[in-house]
């Protein structure tokens, strides 16, 4: 399947640029999200490098941010790049739980491939890795179970009759979060010995 980024920026735009007067564009650099300057003008929702994956980020994070956020830079929050010590990869992890969750479902929809990001390589790493991959993981399910907020809703909607994937999503659900987050009951199975 190809995942352009292009066919993202289109489908974003069509969706959002006239009732939220927000646009998607791809940036060269770091992605962050600027809200209109004019009264009359357009946020943008930059995502980094081009990147597929990148643009999937971005809009997860635009599709939770609420309204007041919206008129903020980069919605307000403080964030700390890779290098960042243990209390701040604790804080930016629980900020991080929804829009992975997302995105994670934002990449079934379009058939690409989810990675969960501690995003934290020059630093200590994860504050807690396991339990990251867990609250993304349960953050999902209740997505998928109950809905995801409005705008996320629309775009994952949209994705799925875009990608044609509709009646797959689920199966590779499944999938997917036995290999990204598996519960412990769900470890590999083969190495279990039965009673003689």
């Amino acid at each position: 399947m190809n995942h352009n980024p292009d066919d993202l920026i289109m489908l974003f735009n069509d969706l959002f640029r006239e009732s939220f007067r927000t646009i998607l564009v791809r940036g060269s650099d770091e992605p962050e999200y600027l809200p209109a300057s004019e009264p009359d003008g357009l946020a943008r929702v930059v995502f980094a490098h081009g990147f597929f994956a990148s643009a999937l980020h971005e809009i997860a994070h635009w599709c939770i941010a609420g309204e007041h956020r919206r008129t903020l830079h980069d919605y307000g929050y403080w964030y700390c790049p890779d290098g960042r010590s243990p209390e701040q990869q604790q804080a930016f992890e629980q900020v991080e739980v929804k829009p992975q969750a997302v995105e994670w479902l934002f990449s079934l929809a379009a058939g690409s491939r989810f990675h969960i990001s501690v995003d934290n390589l020059a630093g200590s790493g994860a504050a807690n890795e396991q339990g990251f991959r867990q609250n993304v993981r349960l953050q999902a399910s209740r997505y998928l179970a109950h809905g995801l907020p409005s705008r996320a809703q629309q775009f994952f909607d949209t994705l799925k009759s875009f990608y044609g994937t509709a009646d797959r999503v689920q199966h590779h659900w499944n999938q997917d979060k036995r290999r990204l987050a598996p519960m412990a009951t769900e470890h590999d199975q083969s190495r279990i010995t039965e009673p003689l």
